[in-house]
């Protein structure tokens, strides 16, 4: 007889925000379900981005260019996360899942005490003023992908309530932006665990295995493929 105890638990993916000075974490949000599915978009960032538009024309851009890349590639995700306080009778949910979803809101939201120092400081006549910055942000489904991040979206859709109108169970349409050293500065701790991140993908391609050009039909090598034969009428 199989046992339950025998079967491993899955690893959860989760989101965990962390002091990028000491590098210490601040918050773990370990997801209730891991999503169905993940949309994934990476976008190059070309140097020759100014070429032809598709009109068949010439291409404008610089084309010492044409294979030049500016820096990483721009990468998005987009998934859907799900909480439901109905899963979970053994521990209390006297506020439903309130909790759970200001949690989330508050990785896009200063906090009260950060907006209070900036009013203090307008006040002071402060002639400009630095826009807050938030925690560094982390993403991680498995070991093999922990990033920083930061959202770009997050919708909530609450389709439960108890009598007390606490929301019991939502889905959350969560889209984030991984952030590169493009995007942070020389140094950064994000800066340090992007560059992590993009050398595990270097050794995940380095271990997979390669094809061979007769499977492509270039038996003869690439540049060899004779011409089709010209027919005279």
């Amino acid at each position: 007889m199989t046992r339950y105890a025998d079967i491993p638990k899955p690893i959860r993916s989760g989101i965990v925000v962390v002091n990028p000075d000491t590098g210490t974490p601040q918050r773990i949000i370990v997801l209730q379900f891991n999503p169905d599915t993940l949309e994934r978009s990476v976008s190059p960032q070309s140097a020759g981005d100014s070429g032809d538009a598709g009109g068949g024309g010439t291409g404008s851009g610089d084309r010492n260019e044409a294979l030049r890349l500016k820096g990483p590639a721009q990468e998005t995700w987009k998934f859907t996360a799900e909480i439901d306080a109905t899963d979970q009778f053994d521990i209390a949910a006297p506020d439903g899942i309130h909790p759970q979803l200001a949690t989330l809101e508050m990785l896009v939201q200063p906090t009260t005490a950060q907006l209070r120092a900036a009013s203090r400081l307008s006040q002071k006549g402060a002639i400009e003023i630095s826009p807050i910055e938030m925690p560094l942000t982390l993403f991680t489904w498995g070991s093999k992908r922990v990033m920083p991040v930061r959202l770009t979206e997050l919708s909530v859709n609450e389709s439960a309530f108890d009598v007390n109108l606490n929301p019991i169970r939502a889905s959350l349409g969560i889209g984030m932006k991984i952030l590169t050293v493009s995007d942070l500065p020389a140094g950064h701790r994000g800066a340090d665990l992007y560059m992590a991140h993009l050398a595990q993908k270097e050794r995940l391609a380095a271990a997979a295995r390669g094809g061979s050009l007769g499977a492509l039909g270039l038996g003869g090598g690439i540049g060899t493929a004779t011409s089709a034969p010209i027919r005279r009428g």
